[in-house]
């Protein structure tokens, strides 16, 4: 009976010792679309973009708040003290030379409000655009981010399209080789086929070894830029596949593209804020008009506190300001920079627009001739492994077919995945990534 609890509990532990390696062996089945989602929330671009936001607009707040808004306080102060009069210039016979000591009490609330201020106002005008220019960066990190997953799952779905074709080409060559064996057990074959075969299936399994591991590699760095654990074990559930894309003409793509694209409109926004800072830089010489007032109750004592209160009303001209000449140049060769950003993205977005349908252009016609020659490529080897079964010919004619297959296979796997790459690459360059990846993927 001592020894029953022991028992028990070397029971449990293999129990949860099984239980934990049948959890760490199952998969997750991960989609692009949800593989563009994980690696949003987990990208630090995004986050940065995000904080950016937030410092743009307590930016705006702040611009807001300090010239636009009123502002209320509260003062109140007690004092014992004492004057020399002297000091002041007050003298004469009979005169002390200090007084006091006295107290006073104070207890006013104040408030300002500037009526005209179009530095200010432009000032502020400037922060909303470079909030909204911070948004439309975000975007842009968000959409650069799509473009970097859809490629990532797009290296895992072309690994493991490589993994299956390395294993089907296992697969015929250990067919080939027991029919060598069993030919060459019948002496129908002789001992150079039947090593021939064994070769085939020693390179083909190498093969295999090296597309799984380049599979697992994908899937690894996949893992790792969707802020996964690599110990979680992956599963596409989208295997790689052509679906063709149809799409509008060129110029058609590029005008909505300078609608659409978060970066160009960025650099916009980003313009229309400096010529808000242009405005406000020339209002320096307009003036300024504010009010200020005071109300609280000043004595020598609580008990005798009398209601005082002061209104004022306050006009500035600046007349001379060198510093405004300086801020004009700067902002000035700001804008024509910034222009000339424009000019060379609308450039490179009509670059992108055209690369990427001439690459889908090409890369269809390739997916084309790869299927014809994958095809006939199967063909050749169901044929050569008829001529050897039937002794027509030795098992060089398979092999040979074998290699042929392997490279038409080859050809169809790089042919669709540059087929999908142009189609992740035209959502990126007609803008709107996130919206209209579905579209560009064939799932709308």
């Amino acid at each position: 009976m001592r020894g029953r609890p022991g028992f028990f509990s070397l029971i449990c532990l293999l129990a949860l010792t099984s239980s934990g390696n049948t959890q760490q062996t199952v998969s997750y089945r991960l989609t692009l679309r949800d593989a563009i989602e994980k690696g949003l929330r987990a990208n630090l671009s995004v986050l940065v973009a995000d904080t950016r936001i937030e410092e743009a607009e307590g930016t705006r707040t702040r611009r807001l708040s300090a010239a636009l808004l009123p502002r209320f306080r509260f003062q109140s102060y007690a004092n014992f003290q004492n004057r020399n009069l002297y000091a002041f210039g007050i003298s004469g016979p009979g005169f002390p030379t200090v007084i006091g000591p006295f107290s006073n009490y104070d207890f006013r609330i104040a408030a300002d409000q500037n009526l005209l201020d179009l530095q200010s106002y432009r000032n502020y005008k400037a922060s909303r655009n470079a909030v909204d220019a911070s948004k439309l960066d975000y975007q842009d990190a968000r959409d650069l981010i799509v473009r970097s997953i859809a490629g990532l799952y797009l290296d895992a779905q072309s690994a493991a399209a490589r993994a299956d074709a390395a294993q089907t080409r296992v697969s015929d060559s250990q067919a080939l080789y027991q029919l060598a064996r069993s030919k060459h057990d019948a002496g129908t074959a002789t001992g150079v086929d039947l090593l021939r075969a064994q070769v085939q299936l020693a390179n083909d399994q190498q093969a295999l070894l090296s597309a799984q591991n380049q599979h697992k590699q994908a899937l690894l760095v996949l893992a790792r830029n969707l802020g996964m654990s690599p110990a979680i074990p992956l599963e596409l559930a989208e295997p790689l596949r052509f679906q063709p894309l149809s799409h509008p003409a060129a110029e058609v793509i590029v005008g909505s593209a300078l609608l659409t694209r978060s970066d160009y409109l960025s650099l916009a926004t980003q313009r229309q804020q400096l010529v808000e800072q242009q405005s406000a830089s020339k209002a320096r010489y307009l003036p300024k008009l504010s009010l200020s007032g005071n109300y609280g109750g000043l004595g020598r004592s609580v008990g005798s506190v009398e209601g005082t209160y002061v209104v004022q009303g306050q006009l500035d001209f600046t007349v001379f300001d060198r510093d405004r000449n300086g801020e004009a140049q700067e902002l000035a060769s700001r804008i024509r920079r910034i222009d000339d950003e424009i000019a060379d993205l609308r450039r490179g977005i009509e670059q992108d627009v055209r690369a990427a349908l001439l690459n889908l252009e090409s890369t269809a016609e390739q997916v084309a001739v790869a299927q014809q020659g994958q095809d006939l490529a199967e063909r050749e080897l169901k044929l050569t492994q008829d001529r050897f079964r039937s002794g027509v010919t030795n098992n060089i004619e398979v092999t040979t077919a074998q290699d042929e297959l392997a490279r038409a296979q080859e050809n169809y796997i790089l042919a669709v995945s540059g087929y999908t790459d142009a189609k992740f690459a035209l959502a990126r360059a007609a803008g709107a990534t996130e919206k209209s990846i579905d579209q560009y993927l064939g799932n709308r």
